[in-house]
């Protein structure tokens, strides 16, 4: 990053106005022009600094900036409104000065990013700690709240500042914040009642609506929707780029920070919900017996709910806005209010209470702020108030006359200061003062403040003289008293001067302020001056039970009625601003001119018009003529002749003596005229730019010159070491080189001499291997000889035999290689291990056969047992069961190929978990095996009856399947065989013995659809008992049951279509049942 050790290096235009040449008006514009499009937006005028807003966001706040300007001399770097800032800490920590910055503007010119600017920048440079950073935190988040209450959206700034603030920050001796003191300048609470067009209200109503919760809306008894409220434009209720809803979090979160308790936040909220429910009463007129008309409210849903938002009664408010008492000395009169005067008093009523809410906002955050400690304090203020505004359409009315009058106040308070600031220095460097002449604007604030003749003076005369007192009437009056001051113009002093300006309406008058000409249009002066508010609406609002309410409205108390007239408006506000004066002039001022580019609120606009307006009645040139009045540069001796040294040859490079002198070396050297320039006591002053500018041309011409003789020194002396190392490299390269050849030669020679040695070697080596492989051959030659000769006698001697046994082993040969070959091919081709699993690889030879059949054989009953000895108990179980019921049943019974995929599971009506069968299992003495539901057949119609089948190893057991009694209990003794049909019906017959005490009922015929699962356990339990005979199965279409003493044949017939898909049974005579079942 390039360092910069002057304001005067690298300069876009001129970076302090003073310098400019030539000055004029045009080349003060261009200037700004120039500066502003390379976003150069701060220019100074000595020790002013003029802040253009760029409406966009600059990387230039940043905390290396901070770094930057922090500690620095206020000329030593490019103009930066961190610059002032620091100068103003600096002067108040170390020269214990109390200082002021006052910023000023017109709407939109960035007064207040201004501000958070200055106060971000000391809050960043002083000191830390946890008590200092809570005060810090807590000035800084007084500014989101006060701009939500005091800020609002205008034609010309979407955050505009609708009141003007002064804040006094104390500081203790080390430059540490201790706290702070905010002052409220003329809060325009005529908005809240009344915006213009384009205009929004103030932010709050705005933030509470839309980022409030459900709840706290409820609680406060208003609706999201902005069309609902009178009082809130709905033309531009909307702004880009602003969040409502998030700003409103912001608020509620820097009223935590700042110190309101949650009571005292939700009591603000209520009092802005009321002004916003006041603008929503409407009255009508009712006529009464005396002819007058009386005002009535229209609809009192909204009065009833402000009434219960502010602790109210209903009626003391409606009589208010109907009913106005005027007091005098012992009388009181009370007169009906008019539609008109009830709008009025509403009205008045909603300024006044957000005016004195703003105001108690102003001291509750003063009282959190305020310094803890009684020491002595240092302080710097910071002004952030409107600029001169003027309406060009003519609509300057009573807000614009009192602003400008503060501004005149300002501008004299600012040009006095200036002046004293030079007359000092002067006087501190024992420079000859010379008067400047300047226009003094003393006489303008003269004519609007002399407490006789001054129009503020004349306007509180006009509102209590007693009779008609009305906008034209006080007119009037100023066409009397003012008609010859040289600043004063309206239509009946021109006449009187027989001259004619039809530029000037007749309710209008016409002020020639410091920054040009304003028309002010007197309607509504005398309304805004008096700012009444009927003392029935104050003994309404004192009655409130809402704790806020009786601390703004103190005035209501009974028992302190006051008769006298209350202050009006313009009194007041020149008493603050007088208030105001006083503290600046105790301060060393520092100013920030903030200058609006363009009226469309866009980045990289210039327009030389409103630029050239605002420099006007900003007074900026005269700003500029003051100053260059004497001598227009001054500068330390020390960095002047650091600046200038190498001009002068007795200076250059350094200089031994006091810098004065070499000061005065190096001008006398340079034969810069003495009238130019004046030697203090520790600057020097230059008379005339030019002679500043003359020594920066010298300076850069010598600066170039000292850049080519340093260039050419630099080349020779790069050439030099590079000629050097050249040399020394050469020297170094050479000896490496001789040192390399040697060593090359050497290796050479080495190399030549052991291949000349490994040569022999190699050629020793063959030829003892040539002897040796040699000898080796011809021993073996010798035995290979031998053992074919060997080979051919006992060959020769067992021929005979070899012919008699070669067809025996080569057939057996052949069979052992088949074997081996089949069993490996076998072991490849092994199939799985499931029992099912009835693949088995094919023989590839016939004479196999045997063997290959055993050995599937033998697989097969490997891998059922390798597959039985998974089994668990209950499994094998399981399956000895299933295998008992093929083994009854298979191709026996049609029903059976249903069941084989079906587990046995026993107990399918839960017996011992059913509470039901509680009591029927504790009648069973063994463990139940299987319980199920069955239908029991009636002989008599062939219908069946539904019951529990509970079977155990000694009985089995018949029982009601709604209430569990048993019905019939048969040890399994007494049962002698089981008979059922062949096809794929569930009926079975369970036979008795004849002769047994359970025969006496006869036999029982059965239905269920797990008749495979009943009979396979009754016939393992007869199979597994020792004591009886084993149960007999009798599987056959037709088949005696004995009921009672008589025996009845039971006879399966196949279904016929008519007969459906269920098994029908129907008696035919006292002898057959026939079970009609339907084909499978």
């Amino acid at each position: 990053m390039e360092v910069k050790t002057s304001l005067l290096d690298n300069m876009i235009g001129v970076g302090d106005m003073v310098l400019i040449e030539p000055l004029s008006e045009d080349t003060f514009i261009e200037n700004l022009r120039k500066r502003f499009e390379h976003n150069e937006i701060y220019t100074y005028i000595g020790s002013v600094v003029i802040s253009m807003n760029p409406y966009k966001s600059l990387p230039i706040y940043t905390a290396e900036k901070v770094e930057e300007y922090r500690n620095r001399n206020f000329y030593e770097l490019s103009p930066h409104i961190y610059a002032l800032a620091d100068e103003a800490y600096r002067s108040l920590r170390d020269q214990d000065k109390d200082q002021c910055i006052l910023i000023t503007g017109e709407s939109g010119a960035g007064k207040t990013e201004a501000s958070k600017f200055v106060m971000s920048y000391v809050a960043a440079v002083c000191g830390k700690g946890q008590e200092v950073n809570k005060v810090k935190e807590q000035l800084l988040q007084s500014n989101p709240v006060l701009e939500a209450f005091g800020n609002a959206k205008t034609v010309r700034n979407d955050n505009s500042s609708r009141f003007g603030k002064y804040m006094d920050i104390e500081f203790d001796f080390k430059g540490d914040p201790l706290g702070g003191v905010i002052s409220n300048y003329l809060l325009e609470k005529s908005r809240v009642v009344k915006q213009p067009r384009g205009e929004r209200n103030f932010h709050i109503f705005y933030q509470l609506l839309s980022g409030a919760s459900d709840d706290t809306l409820k609680k406060l008894k208003l609706d999201r929707d902005f069309s609902k409220y009178n009082y809130l434009s709905l033309d531009s209720a909307t702004v880009n780029g602003l969040d409502d809803a998030a700003c409103f979090r912001t608020v509620r979160n820097a009223m935590q920070i700042v110190g309101f308790m949650e009571d005292e936040v939700q009591s603000v909220l209520e009092l802005v919900a009321a002004v916003l429910k006041l603008g929503n009463l409407e009255f009508k007129p009712e006529s009464r017996c005396n002819g007058f008309d009386e005002s009535r409210i229209k609809d009192k849903n909204d009065l009833k709910e402000m009434c219960e938002l502010l602790g109210i009664e209903q009626s003391v408010l409606e009589r208010a806005f109907s009913f106005r008492t005027v007091e005098a000395k012992m009388e009181k009169v009370s007169t009906t209010l008019n539609v008109a005067q009830a709008y009025y008093a509403r009205d008045a009523l909603a300024k006044n209470l957000y005016s004195r809410l703003f105001s108690w906002l102003v001291n509750r955050i003063n009282e959190s702020i305020k310094a803890q400690t009684k020491s002595r304090k240092k302080v710097m203020g910071v002004l952030d108030i409107y600029g001169f505004e003027i309406f060009e359409n003519g609509d300057n009315s009573f807000e614009q006359f009192i602003i400008n009058y503060c501004n005149e106040k300002l501008q004299q308070i600012f040009i006095e200061l200036t002046l004293r600031e030079e007359q000092e220095e002067y006087i501190r460097e024992g420079i000859e003062w010379t008067n400047i002449e300047y226009f003094n604007n003393a006489i303008i604030c003269d004519l609007i403040e002399n407490n006789k003749n001054g129009i503020l003076a004349m306007l509180d005369e006009e509102c209590l003289r007693p009779g008609t007192v009305t906008d034209e009437t006080f007119l009037d009056k100023l066409n009397t008293v003012c008609a010859e001051h040289q600043h004063f113009e309206s239509r009946q002093s021109k006449n009187s001067k027989f001259l004619t300006d039809h530029s000037l309406p007749h309710n209008c008058f016409r002020i020639q302020h410091y920054a040009g000409k304003v028309l002010y249009r007197v309607e509504g002066f005398v309304d805004k001056n008096n700012d009444l508010l009927y003392r029935d609406l104050s003994q309404a609002m004192y009655k409130a039970n809402h704790s806020l309410i009786k601390i703004l409205f103190p005035e209501g108390n009974p028992a302190k009625v006051n008769l006298k007239r209350p202050l009006t408006a313009g009194f007041q506000f020149r008493a603050s601003v007088g208030t105001l004066m006083k503290n600046l002039l105790t301060k060393n001022p520092n100013y920030i001119r903030c200058i609006k580019p363009n009226d469309k609120k866009a980045a990289h606009i210039f327009t030389d018009s409103l630029v050239c307006h605002q420099v006007r009645y900003l007074g900026l040139m005269e700003n500029v003529r003051v100053r260059r009045a004497g001598y227009a540069f001054r500068q330390a001796y020390e960095p002047c002749l650091e600046r200038y040294k190498m001009l002068c040859k007795q200076t250059w490079p350094h200089w031994k003596g006091p810098a004065r002198e070499g000061v005065e070396v190096l001008l006398k050297n340079l034969q810069v005229p003495a009238e130019e320039f004046a030697y203090g006591r520790s600057k020097i002053f230059i008379r005339n730019p030019r002679t500043l500018f003359f020594l920066e041309e010298k300076r850069r011409q010598c600066l170039e010159d000292l850049a080519t003789l340093i260039q050419k020194i630099y080349r020779g002396w790069k050439c030099r070491t590079h000629f050097l190392l050249l040399k020394k490299s050469q020297v170094v390269v050479a000896a490496w080189y001789r040192r390399f050849a040697q060593q090359k030669k050497y290796q050479n020679i080495r190399s030549s001499a052991l291949v000349v040695q490994s040569y022999i070697r190699g050629w020793k080596a063959r030829k003892l291997l040539r002897e040796l492989k040699h000898k080796k051959r011809c021993e073996e030659a010798v035995t290979t000889i031998s053992a074919y000769w060997h080979g051919t006698q006992v060959r020769r001697e067992y021929r005979k035999f070899f012919r008699a046994n070669a067809g025996k082993k080569i057939y057996d040969f052949t069979i052992q290689r088949i074997m081996q070959k089949y069993f490996m091919g076998l072991k490849k081709t092994m199939p799985s291990m499931s029992p099912v699993d009835k693949s088995w690889p094919a023989r590839p030879y016939g004479f196999l056969d045997g063997m290959h059949q055993e050995l599937r054989r033998i697989f097969h009953l490997w891998r059922c047992k390798k597959y039985r000895s998974q089994f668990t108990e209950e499994k094998k179980a399981t399956y000895e069961e299933k295998l008992a019921a093929s083994e009854l049943f298979k191709d026996k019974k049609a029903l059976y190929p249903s069941s084989v995929g079906q587990p046995f599971k026993g107990d399918y009506v839960e017996i011992t978990k059913n509470p039901k069968y509680q009591k029927l299992n504790s009648l069973v003495e063994d463990k139940v095996l299987l319980a199920d539901v069955v239908s029991k057949i009636n002989r008599a119609n062939g219908k069946g009856a539904p019951r529990i089948f509970l079977l155990t190893k000694k009985s089995l057991v018949l029982a009601d399947q709604k209430t569990g009694q048993v019905k019939a209990s048969v040890p399994l003794l007494d049962l002698s065989s089981v008979s059922v049909s062949t096809q794929s019906d569930g009926f079975f017959a369970l036979k008795l013995k004849e002769g047994s005490t359970s025969a006496a009922k006869g036999d029982f015929l059965l239905s269920s659809d797990r008749l495979i699962e009943i009979i396979t356990k009754l016939h393992r339990i007869g199979a597994a008992s020792a004591e009886r005979n084993q149960i007999n199965i009798d599987i056959s279409d037709e088949f005696l049951v004995q009921f009672k003493q008589d025996k009845v044949c039971v006879k399966f017939i196949p279904g016929t279509p008519k007969n459906g898909n269920g098994v029908a049974c129907k008696r035919k005579n006292n002898r057959l049942l026939e079970v009609s079942v339907p084909s499978p």
